[in-house]
């Protein structure tokens, strides 16, 4: 790779956190955290309203793929986005991330609808 591919790498690369970061601090969390491997996974569940062991399954090869769907479409809806809006996230998050960040979705945190800690909660 060239040096002028090294910049552009670092330039997306410092952009994408910045947009992580931006969508952390909405939602309250320290964008700091999007620096931090596993923890800003933990950041993203605490976002979309889920409990904390919800990192670990979202570590998980393959079957994490599920939680981290799942995850990501909690955070859209938390911050007023549909499931279009989720598989933006998934498919093209260079272009959604920073949706999310920069533009002017607020964060409401009132999408997620229970837990698997309460059995009487609606999913």
């Amino acid at each position: 790779m060239n040096f002028i591919g090294i910049i552009l790498l670092l330039a997306f690369l410092i952009f994408m956190i910045a947009a992580i970061w931006k969508t952390f601090e909405k939602a309250g969390q320290p964008g700091w955290a999007a620096l931090i491997p596993i923890y800003n996974v933990y950041i993203m569940t605490v976002i979309a309203k889920k409990p904390g062991w919800w990192t670990v399954l979202m570590l998980i090869p393959y079957i994490g793929l599920i939680w981290q769907i799942w995850v990501t479409n909690l955070i859209a809806k938390n911050f007023g986005k549909t499931e279009g809006f989720t598989i933006g996230l998934i498919f093209l998050p260079f272009v959604f991330w920073p949706i999310l960040g920069f533009g002017d979705a607020q964060y409401d945190g009132s999408q997620s609808i229970g837990t698997l800690d309460d059995p009487n909660a609606k999913m």
